[in-house]
């Protein structure tokens, strides 16, 4: 081993490159951290993590699996849990119950684990998560419909099984003391009676704190850190074991509770939770013995096996009774169900509890949990896009629009294109604006679409293109970088901005890749002068007799196209990549600029060229600012969670 520093920093830039290549493969972070902390610990033998850290490591696990807990609970919203069907709340919560009996029966008569061990076994493997989830459902494209329900399953399984494993925890760890089952059971009370009241306490009174702004907004993120870990030590140090508890139903209250502004405290967790979650798994993987290994011999395999085509399988088919689901769908919900990084943190530290009073059995929770994190997230991201195919439970290309900004300009465009039938959705951290375009009938993301919150919250089925309306250009960039990983090279645009030489170049270097939108002059502020100033979204029909050259002609140079839409319904972007070439029969957009002839009214082309007003009127002839909701009817607005509505 190392010096210490050069070991605590080597074990930092090893979590960046695995967090790096997480991204660029699109698979969830778990995975490679994981595979590096076997390599980093028992393989090797370089990482040792009791001998680096000492008597720290145990408070430290403590203190991060806190941190996660109370993370994941922050955004357990009931009133998202009502909104959201039947079926996720039969999973959430009498699937997590199956899943956690089935589990415990499996590990007891496989792994020849003591009931009690076993219990706590099945309870950790109940939770799958968002963190493993979502990179999954972004390379599957399956139904939109299956889609959130494995996406918000994810979401509320997270804090509902991890405070399952919480209590049976507890309950295994005080009735494997020695004492008479009615004590043990006394403890259990006292325990959870403390938990639950202190937690509901500090939140109730920590949220006026913040609704009230009796302290300083910078000073809420850090202070909502330390009260909870204060409560956390407190409520340990009063009754052995209640802390998680505590933190968990804190959590739950912030998150419940009204006029209490958490969303700038979940972007703040979600930084720390990565930071932590980075080194916490490389250590807990460092950990791993050989002679732990060598434990996972064929009963541990087929124990995995009974989770993931038994278990899975029995709970999706009982919670989907009576849903209209066809049998191909369920067979999809109920091949995925990837185990992450609530049920890897919690058993390691379970395993550092139990193995410090000498509980036999103790020693195969952090084992089989890797093994089925590993084999389920391996498994299912490689089989899951062919059975996805084979079902045929997939999506066609997508063919909508993320639009960055809810400002006027991205509200008239997105109309345009909503009327044109194509599904669209803005994102904006203005609520002004956010509320506006609502009021228009339009779906909107309320958040920073870069944030963690966006990654599990913003729904992007059926989007396939990004478009930078808005007028911050270091969002519209970053963005741009962010999101061409996720919707792929060719469907990412940006914006030209009216920088400085300097500014120009750079930005050139960094998005110069990136093809700009529509004639590639045009900025986001002649965008909102044009529009101010009058002009009007026209479409035409483009026929053998008249082609975009005659239409150029009619307007010169005050038009604008923007988009082309084929016979097929298939849409294209005006951008400098590829030339804007529409052909007879389809339907071109466009801007016109408010001193257009034919705005104007001032002259009338009188060849067979002047099919172009008949022309724009087939094909819908209108300016986009009409009054909000008018055209096709209002879209039902999003209803996402927190910031996300």
């Amino acid at each position: 081993m190392t010096e210490p520093a050069l070991a605590l920093t080597l074990i930092g830039l090893m979590a960046l490159g695995c967090q790096w290549l997480a991204w660029r493969m699109r698979l969830p972070a778990i995975l490679p951290l994981l595979i590096v902390g076997i390599l980093a610990g028992p393989v090797t033998g370089w990482l040792k993590p009791d001998e680096l850290l000492g008597d720290l490591l145990f408070p430290l696990v403590s203190l991060a699996v806190a941190v996660i807990l109370f993370e994941g609970s922050l955004t357990l919203d009931f009133k998202d849990l009502r909104g959201h069907g039947h079926i996720v709340r039969r999973l959430v919560t009498t699937g997590v119950v199956i899943t956690g009996v089935i589990g415990t029966v499996a590990a007891h008569y496989l792994l020849d684990m003591r009931w009690e061990m076993a219990a706590v076994l099945g309870a950790l493997l109940v939770v799958t998560g968002p963190t493993v989830v979502m990179p999954l459902l972004q390379t599957l494209r399956a139904r939109g419909n299956l889609t959130q329900i494995l996406r918000w399953e994810g979401i509320m399984i997270d804090p509902v099984g991890a405070l399952l494993a919480v209590l049976v925890y507890e309950y295994v760890a005080l009735g494997m003391t020695g004492n008479a089952a009615s004590h043990t059971l006394l403890l259990f009370a006292q325990t959870v009676g403390l938990g639950l009241g202190m937690g509901a306490l500090g939140g109730w009174c920590w949220g006026l704190v913040l609704r009230h702004f009796w302290l300083p907004q910078k000073l809420h993120n850090f202070g909502t850190l330390m009260v909870m870990l204060g409560l956390f030590a407190i409520s340990n140090t009063l009754f052995h074991e209640s802390g998680l508890l505590t933190v968990t139903v804190m959590g739950v209250w912030l998150a419940n509770m009204r006029g209490v502004p958490t969303q700038q405290i979940i972007e703040f967790k979600e930084t720390l939770t990565v930071l932590l979650i980075s080194g916490l798994f490389l250590l807990l993987a460092g950990r791993l013995t050989v002679e732990q290994l060598s434990l996972l011999s064929w009963p541990a395999w087929i124990f995995l096996a009974v989770l993931m085509w038994v278990a899975r399988p029995l709970t999706v088919w009982l919670c989907t009774l009576g849903s209209g689901l066809t049998l191909r769908e369920k067979a999809l919900l109920a091949w995925l169900s990837p185990r992450g990084i609530v049920a890897a943190a919690v058993a390691s530290l379970f395993a550092l509890k139990l193995e410090s009073q000498g509980i036999e059995g103790a020693e195969m929770l952090v084992p089989m949990t890797f093994l089925v994190i590993i084999g389920t997230v391996v498994v299912q991201s490689l089989l899951s896009r062919p059975i996805v195919k084979v079902l045929g439970v997939g999506e066609p290309p997508p063919s909508g629009f993320l639009i960055l900004g809810a400002n006027s300009v991205s509200r008239q465009v997105a109309r345009e294109l909503v009327d044109a039938g194509f599904s669209v959705r803005l994102t904006d951290t203005n609520w002004d604006a956010v509320q506006e375009a609502r009021m228009a009938g339009l779906p909107v993301y309320y958040g920073n679409p870069l944030s963690e919150h966006a990654a599990q919250h913003l729904e992007l089925t059926g989007i396939g293109h990004l478009m930078p309306l808005s007028p911050y250009r270091e969002l519209n960039s970053l963005a741009a970088l962010h999101f061409e990983h996720i919707l792929g090279h060719g469907r990412v645009f940006r914006l030209a901005e009216d920088n400085g030489k300097n500014a120009k170049r750079q930005q050139d270097q960094a998005l110069g890749h990136l093809p700009l939108l529509f004639d590639g002059k045009i900025t986001y502020a002649k965008l909102a002068s044009l529009l101010s100033q009058g002009a009007q979204f026209r479409r035409a029909r483009i026929t053998e007799s008249f082609s975009l050259e005659d239409y150029r002609r009619i307007h010169e140079e005050r038009l604008l196209p923007l988009f082309c839409i084929s016979s097929q319904g298939r849409i294209r972007i005006a951008n400098t990549a590829v030339a804007l070439e529409p052909k007879a029969g389809e339907t071109l957009i466009s801007l016109i600029h408010a001193d257009s002839p034919e705005l104007n009214k001032s002259s009338q082309p009188r060849t067979d060229k002047a099919e172009a007003p008949q022309a724009d009127k087939a094909a819908g002839g209108k300016s986009s600012q009409t009054p909000p909701g008018s055209g096709s009817g209002p879209l039902p607005a999003s209803r996402l969670p927190g910031a996300g509505t």
